[in-house]
């Protein structure tokens, strides 16, 4: 089936009008509807925000691919639609959006409609193709531009089998050979885009690669036992299980499917590299790893369902926290009926981010912590679990012990419920499983684990309020350190969950330190290329103001691909300057009022606590670039000749 089958005229939408993520989905299913393509709109369009809070579709380069598997969808279609000015739809590369195609997919859908969704996610990797879709400006334009990159996908997938054959015979010489094998949730869109960017990169290293896909019509390009044997490593990019005890034994670099995406080149450097730690399969399950690998294993999940908790409660933190630090701006009580200062619009601000943003933030946090566990049945009960962490004053701590235990609790509600006659199947998800996770939750949280959260909480939030002199600044020094060990990774994401926590509490210490700790890395690397110009190359020195943007605004990532090259220099003197960032603004009596926003936040709330704000994150940066600076050695002349041939 060619791609054109489903994209047709009646679902091109050429110029979109909205400049959001969720306008732009809005538009897409409208465009869908009008098509005659639904029978359920609000149904298919919860599928495609669903398929969202599991990872962004917005795969990057200009493209977002929304996408949904559901039996809403009356027949398989493709929309397409277009932004000039670009849409923020928390793309991985952190660029704006121009281009989308919001796939629909019928349940059960025919396998040459699953192909024809498959190709298009393939095509979408290549340049000339984003290019023309960019420039077209008509339907017809953009069936014609599609057309052609069908026909040579079709002539690809062709060559596909003497390609396979040519890398499996690489194995028989010296050349390197990796396997990979890529898969998503719905198997329809980023499970062929990590497939082509491995290849495309893969093709540009001049490494011969074979990679085996588990999409939504089954798996392609199976993985021999001889192809295993042969190979120097194997990439696992995926967001669903896959067979892996067939790899025992090889370098297996795993990673989710967004990761096949993005950075293909490391990864395939990673699968190289023979001095990693082999993998090993238990013996006990062929889907099942070592008791080594299996701990790690628990950990990265444990990880994985506390970030989607915190992914979806960081809109109600930022939004909430913004409108109570704008507050500020009518005065420290403009809130309160009882002051003098008092504002009624103000106040209604402060009831907006405090009474309504602020208490959803724990049973959000709850809620989906339990849903990325248990899908749609524990949603419901980690919301109640949530709640009833507020009401019994066990807050941040309660609110994720109650998303775990509801997580969990339905999961084992749902493997006992599996037992049941055929004829209560209809029951599960509207009666049984509801009813039971629900009270079993909530009574488990209030005779069980609110007592003991509730006296912790109070604990640390106690402590936090006694702080003071040297301690406060051990705080900020510590809290401060975090936001630059990993820049966006775990050590980062733990300190702002725990400086957000003690927010919503009332105590400001632990954000300000956070905020203050992850806008000094970019500050301090575009410093650093501006005092030691010599020592880094032009194309380096082009980043100087997007990374002083980026610090100001609390965007700690810019300094990623510094800390990415030369870790050992980087990420050591960036902890120094935040760490003392941090440290300074607490003992200079800094208390930011916001969980997010930069610069703009701390000019935009409290005016006293401005200048020692500021500075920390000079002294802070300063310390770091000249830390960087000194440590970073001078280039050499092939980086000085490299540098300059790139840009002549």
């Amino acid at each position: 089936m060619r791609i054109t089958e489903l994209l047709t005229k009646d679902t091109i939408a050429m110029d979109l009008s909205s400049t959001d993520k969720n306008g732009v989905i809005d538009e897409l299913v409208n465009q869908l509807d009008k098509a005659d393509k639904l029978n359920d709109v609000s149904t298919f369009k919860e599928a495609i925000y669903n398929r969202e809070s599991q990872s962004t579709t917005g795969i990057g380069e200009g493209i977002a691919i929304p996408h949904a598997k559901v039996a809403a969808v009356d027949t398989p279609a493709i929309a397409f639609g277009k932004s000039k000015e670009g849409v923020d739809y928390q793309s991985l590369d952190m660029q704006p959006a121009h281009l989308f195609f919001m796939i629909a997919a019928p349940e059960g859908g025919a396998q040459t409609h699953l192909d024809a969704l498959a190709k298009l996610s393939g095509i979408l990797m290549d340049d000339k193709v984003r290019e023309d879709l960019l420039h077209a400006t008509s339907p017809e334009s953009v069936l014609q531009i599609i057309d052609k990159a069908d026909d040579e996908a079709t002539e690809e997938e062709e060559a596909e089998e003497v390609n396979n054959t040519d890398a499996e015979s690489a194995a028989d010489t010296n050349e390197p050979y990796i396997l990979a094998v890529t898969a998503c949730p719905t198997g329809i869109a980023h499970t062929y885009m990590a497939r082509d960017a491995l290849k495309k990169q893969a093709d540009k290293m001049g490494v011969k690669i074979k990679v085996e896909t588990n999409g939504s019509g089954g798996i392609k390009n199976h993985l021999t036992n001889e192809d295993i044997e042969r190979a120097n490593g194997v990439i696992v990019a995926a967001d669903v299980h896959v067979e892996t005890a067939r790899f025992n034994g090889k370098n297996v670099v795993e990673v989710p499917v967004a990761d096949g995406i993005k950075r293909p080149e490391e990864l395939i450097n990673m699968a190289q590299d023979t001095s990693r730690k082999p993998f090993v399969a238990s013996s006990e399950s062929s889907s099942k790893q070592s008791e080594s690998n299996e701990k790690q294993g628990i950990g990265k999940t444990i990880y994985k369902h506390l970030m989607n908790g915190v992914s979806n409660m960081l809109p109600l933190v930022i939004a909430g926290g913004i409108l109570m630090a704008i507050v500020f701006l009518f005065g420290a009580n403009a809130f309160d009926p009882k002051s003098s200062e008092y504002n009624a619009f103000a106040e209604q601000l402060w009831n907006i981010g405090n009474k309504s943003a602020f208490a959803l933030i724990i049973p959000i946090l709850a809620g989906y912590i339990a849903r990325s566990i248990a899908d749609k049945p524990g949603f419901a009960a980690g919301l109640v679990g949530g709640m009833i962490a507020v009401s019994g004053d066990s807050g941040f701590i309660g609110g994720i012990l109650a998303g775990f235990l509801a997580g969990y609790l339905t999961q084992g509600i749902k493997k006992v419920a599996s037992g049941l006659p055929q004829s209560l199947e209809g029951l599960k998800p509207t009666l049984i499983f509801p009813v039971f996770s629900v009270s079993i939750t909530g009574l488990l949280m209030i005779y069980v684990l609110n007592p003991p959260a509730s006296w912790l909480n109070n604990l640390l939030l106690n402590g936090l309020q006694s702080l003071s002199g040297t301690n406060i600044m051990l705080l900020g020094l510590v809290i401060g350190a975090m936001m630059a060990i990993d820049m966006g990774g775990p050590f980062n994401k733990a300190a702002y969950v725990f400086a957000t926590a003690a927010l919503t509490e009332g105590n400001a210490a632990p954000i300000t330190a956070a905020m203050i700790g992850g806008m000094v890395p970019p500050i301090a690397i575009a410093t650093a290329m501006v005092i030691f110009r010599k020592k880094f190359t032009r194309e380096q020195r082009g980043s100087v103001v997007p990374n002083y943007v980026m610090g100001l605004s609390f965007i700690t990532e810019g300094a990623i691909p510094f800390a990415a090259a030369d870790p050992i220099r980087v990420i050591p003197s960036m902890m120094v300057g935040s760490g003392i960032g941090g440290a300074i603004a607490l003992g200079l009596g800094s208390a930011i009022q916001a969980p997010h926003g930069g610069i703009f936040v701390i000019i935009g709330t409290d005016f006293s606590h401005v200048l020692q704000s500021l500075i920390a994150i000079v002294i802070g940066a300063i310390i770091s670039a000249i830390i960087y600076g000194l440590l970073k050695p001078k280039l050499t002349e092939e980086e000085i000749q490299a540098s300059e041939a790139m840009n002549d």
